[in-house]
């Protein structure tokens, strides 16, 4: 009854300690005089080293495109992706008799364009630089029951249709074909526009005059490819590759991908233009690939005077928490918080237009848990997960006392059974800094997460730490005075 009390009282303790130093009377606050709460503190080592990490799952929300030199390494990082289109369910274009036709009597349709809108607070690099894009059709789905990582290559893997649907592009950030006037509406955004109106064959060798005749012919001969996005991947569209042909000094984050497939029909004498969309979207697969110098990293990880955290696929910070300290040192006392802070240390690359920003946010996990986590789209949960976003310059962890007793707990059983269990578990008390990209519902009355990803964009910051500057752990213990 009083470890529950204890636990009850927790969030109130660490609410006025939070306030004062002074814990002498903090008992006589929480408590009667026959039942005192008695508060101790306690301040531990936790070190850090930094992490080469190979590759990171793919298979993500947040799309990124180009190529760029890194100002802190001076090396190239490549980012390519695969898209698949979604089919909104039992979709219902005009009848064929309305729809306009060639001269043999078949449906056709205007243009066919992808349109590619740029989340531009998330770019990096020049706006003008031009980057040649490369569009290359899949001549089957990737296997959604394969967990893809950013070092999966669909080309390597044999996925690209080498007689199928081939174009290339030139784009930038700022679209300058069009004109002052357009640009300057409130609601302007900026957007690449691929076409896809050149002619196009078929797996079977059916020519078309552009790939939305394609689209809408097979729709009438085969309404039930379009019922879902599952039939609509499988028996029309199986996927795009977007592959970095040429350029440097742009990455960019496209906030939208969309299909768009243009035609006109009439109906009671009146002619009527729409279009077919089919949006990239999370219902769909998406992968990211990513190409650095892994050389150039395993020198920053080397570098003993800090940790790093760097992305997409780079560097992460990995901890060894005082688990074994921390809860010996006080056995018969229960952990009311357990704090620690990440802080940032300045960087040395020499100042320009194009530095890396520092992550937004991080997470930390236990080391082992790091694949289950993305690969299972887990949240945190404030038990083994636990999250912290940038402030102050800092990355603060303020009660992570769920984890440590996690921690502690995980090996007392595995010792019962295993007298070796800590030589097999060598990451037992090891957790990792992840930087992420956090999405969140769009219910207006809560603000729950909805998916948490690895950071797929450019980031990268240094800490405070390695092999000889321990990270200072702050903990709060507690007992009543008569247990």
């Amino acid at each position: 009854m009083k470890l529950k009390l204890i636990t009850a009282i927790a969030f109130s303790a660490m609410a006025i300690i939070s306030c004062s130093t002074d814990t002498d009377t903090l008992g006589s606050s929480l408590t009667n005089e026959s039942d005192k709460l008695e508060v101790s503190t306690g301040s531990y080592s936790a070190y850090t080293r930094s992490v080469l990490v190979d590759s990171v799952y793919a298979r993500s929300n947040n799309t990124y495109f180009g190529h760029v030199k890194d100002p802190e390494t001076g090396t190239y990082i490549k980012t390519e992706f695969m898209a698949q289109f979604n089919m909104q369910e039992n979709i219902k274009l005009p009848s064929i008799s309305e729809m306009a036709k060639d001269e043999n009597g078949e449906v056709v349709a205007d243009s066919c364009e992808i349109w590619l809108v740029f989340d531009q607070s998330n770019c990096y690099g020049d706006s003008l630089a031009a980057m040649k894009m490369n569009i290359l059709e899949l001549k089957e789905p990737m296997n959604e029951s394969v967990t893809y990582y950013s070092n999966y290559d669909p080309r390597t893997a044999g996925y690209i249709r080498e007689d199928g649907l081939k174009k290339s592009m030139l784009f930038s950030l700022s679209n300058l074909t069009y004109t002052d006037s357009i640009r300057s509406i409130s609601d302007y955004t900026e957007i690449a526009r691929i076409s896809l109106s050149d002619k196009y064959i078929d797996k079977d060798g059916v020519e078309y005059n552009n790939y939305g005749t394609y689209l809408l012919r097979t729709y009438y001969n085969h309404p039930e490819y379009f019922k879902n996005s599952y039939s609509f991947v499988h028996k029309v569209c199986p996927g795009l590759f977007f592959e970095v042909a040429d350029g440097l000094g742009l990455m960019a984050k496209f906030l939208q991908m969309e299909m768009r497939t243009f035609y006109h029909y009439k109906r009671d004498n009146t002619t009527y233009v729409s279009y077919l969309a089919n949006s990239s979207t999370s219902e769909v697969l998406q992968t990211t690939q990513v190409t650095n110098d892994k050389e150039a990293l395993s020198q920053l990880v080397e570098d003993q005077s800090c940790t790093y955290l760097k992305t997409p696929s780079g560097i992460f910070t990995e901890v060894t928490l005082p688990v074994d300290e921390i809860t010996q040192t006080h056995s018969t006392d229960s952990l009311l918080s357990v704090s620690l802070t990440f802080n940032r240390q300045n960087s040395e690359t020499k100042s320009g237009a194009y530095l890396l920003n520092a992550p937004t946010s991080i997470i930390m996990l236990p080391s082992d848990s790091l694949k289950v986590f993305f690969e299972e789209e887990k949240v945190f949960d404030y038990k083994s997960i636990f999250t912290s976003t940038l402030a102050y310059n800092c990355y603060s962890f303020t009660n992570i006392s769920n984890l440590i007793t996690l921690l502690s707990e995980n090996k007392k059983n595995g010792l019962a059974t295993d007298p070796d269990w800590v030589n097999k578990h060598p990451n037992w008390n090891k957790v990792l800094l992840v930087p992420v990209s956090i999405s969140y519902t769009n219910n207006t009355q809560s603000n729950n997460v909805e998916v948490i990803e690895n950071q797929m964009g450019l980031e990268s910051t240094k800490l405070v730490g390695g092999a000889n500057t321990p990270i200072e752990v702050k903990v709060i213990y507690a007992h009543f005075k008569n247990r």
